[in-house]
């Protein structure tokens, strides 16, 4: 998304808004912060209408503009009569929610222009120091003054003209050194990067090593996974370092961005090769997390059900990052008996939403109501601990062999399968620095369906969020967060 209007850090401009639900039923609002629409009470903007969805739209402000768009609402909303999933509100704009819903009228009010003043001292400077066309009249007084500025002109530039000279020197100089340091940097960040890679295919050797150990039932096999960890540990500790030379978690960087540049490399991508729109991909995501109380209600019921800590001991367990507890939020909002609609590959069903043949595949029983969308409970799907134990397994077969140990490329996978994402991913080279999410997006983001690029940046805008929810205005504390630390 793009389209910055304004300064970076500026605050949002006022947007008024009026909702008409019908003719003679009007509500004015004003905000300076995002807000949701819907039907529930919970919405910031509560419209009771049959058009209206529980949770129908957001409005976000995204560098310097508000743009409105839609949660996945039954009915959609609609700008001059067609229907769109976002859209920027310049000025004014209108918008129906539902072919024949109310009309939403934005307005952002534009702060008035600065009209600057012309003072005295302006008006002494055009007169007596602007240079004037030749020929035209002025007072014996305005050549006196002129004269006098004049001379005193000469003999400032004769005084300091050698100083100019010294200073031009210098400033030659530090232009020098800042381009020697400047190609020092950029061989110190190519190193790190070959060390963070060579990290990555140590994981997938690790992973390897692992299923080998696994399928031989080989005791000593467990010796090497250890000495595959050690190395592994001192290589990370070395990445550190070098990332604290590069100054990469630069000083005056906000806690947020250090959070994404972490999350970043939890899920396995490089901090150093990061796109610079990443950043502001997530933070149109948190904006959008924000607009809504499905994050602090999915969390709050993975945490009453006891959810939370059987998923990452069975993520820890699969050596794998415990955020992609948050796949499992976006998949099903923590509901083990939810149902998906009805696909060419049946039906998904529970937590981890699978789909009968993945079900099968990792060792679940597929019920006799399979092809229903409702709870079965002869079907393991809905058991969340056999589920949850399935899909760690899922997530790490994808993690260590095709995706490459790159966690965005198996939330791709994941969401809109493999044998869509997969031939993407296999057509790249084999190793961690050219088959990673970075790469793909490259080279593929206009093949990638917009439902896919949602679920990644919402699970990983998530995972941001929690590292520090209340950084981030939500009234929740870390669910990842071993016990005792918060």
């Amino acid at each position: 998304m793009t389209g910055s209007t304004g300064p970076k850090n500026a605050p949002p401009p006022l947007l008024r808004l009026r909702v008409e639900a019908t003719p003679g039923d009007r509500r004015d609002f004003q905000f300076q912060r995002p807000f949701g629409i819907g039907r529930v009470e919970e919405r910031d903007v509560c419209i009771k209408n049959e058009f209206v969805s529980r949770n129908h739209a957001a409005v976000t402000f995204y560098e310097g503009q508000w743009w409105i768009e839609d949660l996945g609402s039954s009915n959609g909303i609609f700008v001059n009569g067609q229907r769109t999933e976002r859209a920027a509100i310049h000025g004014a704009l209108s918008v129906r929610l539902g072919i024949e819903g109310p009309i939403l009228s934005f307005e952002v009010q534009q702060p008035p222009a600065a009209v600057p003043s012309e003072t005295v001292v302006a008006r002494y400077i055009d007169r007596y120091f602007t240079e004037k066309p030749s020929g035209e009249p002025f007072g014996d007084h305005t050549r006196m003054v002129r004269q006098a500025f004049s001379q005193v002109q000469t003999k400032q530039k004769r005084k300091y003209g050698w100083i100019m000279g010294a200073l031009g020197v210098l400033v030659l100089g530090a232009g020098g050194y800042a381009v020697y340091l400047h190609q020092q940097t950029g061989k110190h960040k190519a190193m790190a990067q070959d060390l963070f890679y060579t990290m990555k295919s140590l994981d997938l050797d690790i992973a390897n090593v692992e299923k080998l150990v696994s399928e031989s039932s080989n005791g000593r096999g467990a010796d090497e996974i250890q000495k595959y960890q050690a190395r592994r540990k001192a290589m990370e500790k070395n990445y550190d370092q070098f990332l604290t030379g590069l100054r990469v978690y630069d000083p005056k960087m906000t806690p947020q961005q250090r959070l994404i540049l972490r999350i970043a490399r939890v899920f396995g991508e490089c901090e150093l090769a990061m796109p610079p729109e990443f950043e502001s991909e997530i933070n149109s995501y948190i904006g959008k997390w924000r607009s809504s109380g499905r994050l602090a209600r999915a969390v709050r019921t993975a945490n009453e059900n006891h959810y939370t800590a059987f998923i990452q001991r069975e993520l820890l367990a699969q050596d794998l990052p415990t955020q992609f507890f948050y796949l499992a939020l976006q998949e099903s909002d923590f509901d083990p008996y939810i149902s998906g609609p009805m696909t060419r590959m049946g039906i998904a069903k529970g937590m981890w939403q699978f789909i009968p043949d993945t079900a099968v595949k990792y060792g679940l029983r597929i019920g006799p109501l399979a092809d229903f969308p409702r709870p079965d409970p002869r079907d393991d799907r809905h058991h969340f601990d056999r589920a949850t134990k399935a899909a760690s397994h899922y997530l790490k077969d994808l993690y260590s062999t095709d995706a490459q140990a790159s966690g965005f490329l198996v939330m791709a996978c994941y969401n809109w399968g493999e044998d869509q994402v997969l031939p993407l991913v296999r057509g790249m080279p084999a190793n961690p620095r050219e088959r990673n999410f970075w790469r793909l997006l490259s080279l593929h983001r206009k093949k990638l369906p917009k439902e896919t690029l949602d679920y990644v940046f919402y699970i990983v805008s998530a995972a941001v969020i929690g590292e520090n929810p209340r950084l981030f205005g939500f009234d929740f504390d870390n669910p990842l967060a071993p016990v005792g630390s918060q």
